[in-house]
């Protein structure tokens, strides 16, 4: 089934997690690069028109380009992540795009909250637990990994292998604040 979402692409992690995603993670072997999602499943990469288009860039720019760090590796039950700080700015471009599209929730609404994450395996938990170890000790020789969110990537896939469809590009703080209207 054809299937689009949003993420964030995140290349300075692509050095540390790359062969971790490819033994581990199998949208890695779907063209997925290392990315922090915002929003999956969104529409059918069909129905996406320059409307759609220009409502998701309205919607994501309520949030400015910001720098974040990937320092921890966390767990879900089957997965093993990286989990960016500040979560904040993540989760609010995801609802911003939930309010501007209430018929796409995250994940279809089969979790509770939003927790922004970075994932490196996913599917088993014994391979998870076997990335996550490795992932440390990787994290502690290199130290956090420095990354900036200037743009959200929407990737689809409607062949089996994803690729980008449209990239948008958040205001810095500088665009914003010449942007306002003065007093």
């Amino acid at each position: 089934m054809p299937i689009s979402a949003f993420a964030v692409r995140v290349p300075s992690a692509e050095l540390l997690v790359g062969d971790l995603r490819q033994r581990f993670d199998a949208t890695a072997k779907q063209g997925v690069p290392a990315h922090i999602t915002l929003l999956v499943p969104f529409m059918d990469p069909q129905q996406i028109t320059p409307a759609v288009l220009d409502r998701a860039q309205r919607a994501l720019a309520r949030v400015t380009a910001f720098r974040f760090s990937l320092e921890e590796v966390a767990r879900f039950p089957e997965t093993t992540y990286l989990a960016p700080e500040p979560p904040a700015p993540f989760v609010a471009m995801t609802m911003a795009l939930v309010d501007a599209f209430p018929d796409f929730q995250p994940y279809e609404g089969a979790h509770q909250g939003i927790v922004p994450h970075l994932t490196v395996a996913h599917g088993d938990a014994s391979e998870a637990d076997e990335a996550a170890a490795e992932l440390q000790i990787r994290l502690e020789a290199s130290g956090a990994i420095g990354a900036e969110c200037n743009s959200v990537v929407l990737l689809e896939n409607s062949t089996g292998r994803w690729k980008e469809l449209h990239l948008f590009h958040l205001p810095t703080a500088n665009a914003q604040a010449v942007a306002r209207p003065l007093p």
